[in-house]
């Protein structure tokens, strides 16, 4: 039997209850605004964490730091050869699972990960346009992403939520088609403000479509009601996205304004990347090497204690708005969303 665990705060007293663990650097696509058409180079295959240390981390994590909710990223997560073991080995630990997957191959393991104990997915899906998804990810595959919402809500995993992240003169002329989408087939829409984490460095901040403009296009054609943001988990602040319900409907729009409206006061997020690397912020600049210390034979404690160090350095917010801001030298794919 375990005492019940000791919060996971940092000293500016944020509670840390959910974790993201990138389960690979590699994805299937090659998204203009994420990495180069030829790709990156992916991590060794010995560098990445294998599921037996995944599952001892993610055990350390809920068992004595009080982690409540375990989020599977990538890369592309549905890459992860075995993957329905791994979560059904990660529901035993009794946090709630869920994942971030651009879709592709969805449809194939929707009832399998479901089974196994997933809850939910998020899926991103920046255009409906077959020529401009295209375009965006340098792949012919948005079929498969619709028949991957479509198997995911039929398995069950609710709600399936959309990701999106609106882009001046990109795909901003979709905001309104991409919420009648969601309406239409009962998934939950969110839009993401851009953010500086491409593998090229080319992030322009003028083309971020920001939440004050998205909500002034989504209000000149539906009538907005704010929804309360809930509390999370265990006293860990709220979650980060706005959301707003279409009046006389059930659907709800949310907003994640991570650059013009930070959340970064109520932050109860920590990230694993695929090589073990723990991070205290998506835009942190210096990581703790969990790998090393698992592979060199050290305790539960000792991991405990690295990871409670990692998030005593946590700083207030990310500085994006200050002229002092330094873009990780990890790209998104790399850092696990």
């Amino acid at each position: 039997m375990h005492t019940a665990p000791s919060p996971l705060v940092d000293r500016f007293g944020r509670v840390h209850t959910d974790l993201r663990v990138s389960l690979t650097d590699r994805c299937n696509l090659r998204c203009t605004y994420c990495m180069p058409a030829e790709g990156l180079a992916w991590l060794p295959k010995a560098e990445v964490l294998t599921d037996d240390e995944i599952v001892r981390l993610a055990r350390i994590a809920v068992q004595r730091l009080g982690i409540a909710s375990v989020r599977l990223t990538g890369g592309e997560p549905l890459l992860r050869r075995g993957l329905p073991g791994l979560v059904a080995r990660l529901t035993e630990l009794g946090a709630e699972l869920s994942l971030t997957t651009n879709g592709i191959g969805l449809a194939r393991m929707a009832g399998e990960l479901k089974a196994a104990g997933l809850r939910r997915v998020n899926v991103s899906l920046d255009t409906l346009r077959r020529d401009r998804y295209q375009e965006l990810t340098r792949r012919d595959r948005i079929a498969d992403v619709f028949a991957g919402l479509a198997a995911a809500r039929q398995a069950g995993l609710a709600p399936v939520k959309v990701n999106a992240v609106p882009v001046r003169g990109v795909n901003d002329d979709e905001i309104v088609d991409l919420v009648e989408f969601a309406a239409d087939h009962g998934y939950r829409m969110r839009f993401i403000e851009s953010m500086p984490l491409d593998a090229q460095g080319a992030w322009d901040r003028s083309a971020m479509i920001t939440a004050d403009e998205l909500l002034a296009v989504l209000g000149a054609r539906f009538e907005l009601v704010p929804v309360e943001r809930a509390p999370l988990a265990r006293g860990a602040g709220t979650p980060p996205a706005e959301e707003f319900r279409i009046a006389g409907t059930d659907t709800v729009v949310g907003v994640i304004a991570s650059v013009t409206r930070p959340f970064c006061g109520t932050c109860d997020r920590v990230r694993l990347t695929a090589d073990g690397q723990l991070r205290n912020c998506l835009f942190a600049t210096e990581e703790s090497d969990l790998r090393a210390l698992l592979r060199g034979g050290a305790t539960d404690a000792a991991i405990e204690q690295a990871w409670r160090n990692t998030i005593a350095r946590k700083g207030p917010g990310h500085e994006i708005n200050s002229a002092g801001f330094t873009q990780p030298e990890r790209p998104m794919s790399a850092i696990g969303g």
